[in-house]
């Protein structure tokens, strides 16, 4: 056992399972300390994580505690203060598993340079994804630019692998603190009471992610295909926040679902989401100017319109249409939404009311508990037709159509939207076509912001610009 201290940077990798960075810690040393760096500007945009990130600390500090490791959370405005601070001390051995954002992966190469110019024992592992970025390459060497054959040649190469030996957590001597100045979890907390209600729904923690997976692998993934278009049944999968923190390893994911011998069409298109999740890693790593701007260059001539009052009836839900309501609404409340309606609220904001799509990737990234930035930008880019393997831009949902096809009876808006909910289901997604005394439109819900076809050919010549 090695006498130095064993430390693990922890970052989105709230689990034991599948977690190589501790585990080869309590593997080499009989005292552990655990660190999370937390840095209050990269959360001002992300209120609603800043719960489920003070939760899991909470979570996770409690189970750490029963293998006597500590979990201190430091707080910092830069990972280089810090750690140029912590390598002046040669008391430890450090251990971290990589996180697939640019800005992560460039530190990291500091890190690792730092390090070893200094002789501190490290490594770095594999972090939560099933391939390594650099690994799944089109035969020229170039990384792809549409999903399809990029997930081909990934779920090849990743079932083509020999699965490691899985290791488990040791448990350690005895507890010892490391870090001065630490802050409770608690003090992540966004100021709002708005997450109240989040605690009725959520609870961050491996087991409960665990124990999630097996429901979902026994009960829906049979009929995910189906299933998962229609936001009034629990159709879903609803792992997305503990994946985005590490609470759930993507290999955890695929060998479950594996086990469940009979390959389904639901099983499968499930691990094609785990496909778009990876496909969307390569795209930053590889175009990170998509981070920050049009990942395809010709709609940087967009004519996007400013309209601050629109923005604000669509973050409210109040545009009008009532399955866009009921899912900004559901966003709000639950910090989640539904994947077919988050098409359905994106591609109104970006061609209905002609707001751009960076916007709306703004303030899903304050709302979504399941925020990352790859699949949050990719994702918007995707609707607004300036992505990579984007829906193209004339495709422009019809919001009553998609209300009608996909929430028939209108259940989800109801649930969402109670002003309507003594609507028929003639009405529910075009109330105001409804002419009932006791409804008044305007004043028991908002006439439509825009017209759906003036809209649409609005959309179109502007569009036609590009």
């Amino acid at each position: 056992m090695n006498k130095k201290i064993g430390l693990f940077w922890l970052r989105d990798d709230f689990r034991f399972t599948k977690n190589d960075g501790l585990i080869e810690a309590t593997s080499n040393h009989d005292q552990v300390v655990v660190f999370y760096l937390y840095k209050q500007d990269t959360y001002k945009d992300q209120e609603a994580q800043k719960w489920w990130l003070s939760k899991s600390l909470l979570n996770f500090q409690k189970r750490l505690n029963n293998l006597n490791i500590t979990l201190e959370v430091v707080e910092t405005n830069s990972f280089k203060i810090f750690f140029d601070k912590l390598l002046k001390k040669n008391d430890f051995a450090i251990y971290w598993n990589k996180v697939y954002e640019p800005d992560f992966l460039k530190f990291d190469e500091y890190l690792l340079h730092a390090l070893k110019n200094k002789n501190i024992q490290h490594k770095r592992f594999k972090g939560n994804a099933l391939n390594e970025i650099d690994e799944i390459k089109k035969s020229d060497d170039t990384p792809f630019k549409v999903f399809t054959p990029y997930w081909r040649t990934a779920e090849k190469y990743y079932s083509e692998k020999i699965p490691p030996k899985e290791k488990i957590i040791k448990k350690c001597k005895k507890k010892i603190n490391y870090n001065k100045n630490c802050i409770e979890p608690k003090k992540i907390l966004p100021k709002k009471n708005w997450f109240n209600n989040f605690e009725k729904i959520w609870f961050p923690d491996e087991q409960i992610a665990l124990k999630e997976l097996q429901n979902f692998i026994k009960e829906r993934i049979t009929d995910y295909s189906e299933g998962r278009n229609f936001p009034n049944i629990v159709g879903t999968s609803k792992l997305s926040p503990f994946i985005k923190f590490g609470q759930l390893h993507v290999e955890t994911i695929w060998n479950e679902c594996i086990k469940k011998k009979s390959k389904t069409l639901g099983t499968s298109k499930f691990l094609a989401e785990i496909g778009w999740r990876e496909f969307n890693h390569s795209l930053i790593n590889n175009f990170p100017h998509m981070l920050k701007n049009n990942y395809s260059k010709k709609f940087d001539k967009f004519p996007w319109e400013k309209n601050s009052k629109f923005l604000n009836f669509w973050k409210k839900g109040l545009t009008g249409y009532p399955i866009v309501d009921a899912g900004m609404r559901e966003l709000y409340s639950t910090g989640w939404m539904h994947n077919r309606v988050r098409m359905i609220v994106g591609s109104f904001l970006v061609k209905h009311l002609l707001i751009d799509w960076k916007d709306g990737e703004k303030y899903f990234r304050n709302c979504l508990l399941d925020y990352s930035p790859a699949s949050n930008v990719a994702g918007w880019q995707w609707v607004a037709g300036c992505g990579a393997d984007a829906a193209p831009y004339f495709r422009i949902f019809n919001p009553i159509l998609q209300g009608e096809k996909f929430d028939k009876e209108g259940e989800y808006v109801k649930k969402w939207v109670p002003e309507l909910k003594n609507l028929s289901k003639k009405f529910i997604h075009k109330p105001w076509e409804c002419n009932d005394e006791k409804f008044k439109l305007g004043i028991d819900y908002p006439a439509p912001i825009v017209k759906h076809e003036e809209a649409r050919v609005k959309a179109l010549n502007a569009f036609k610009q590009i």
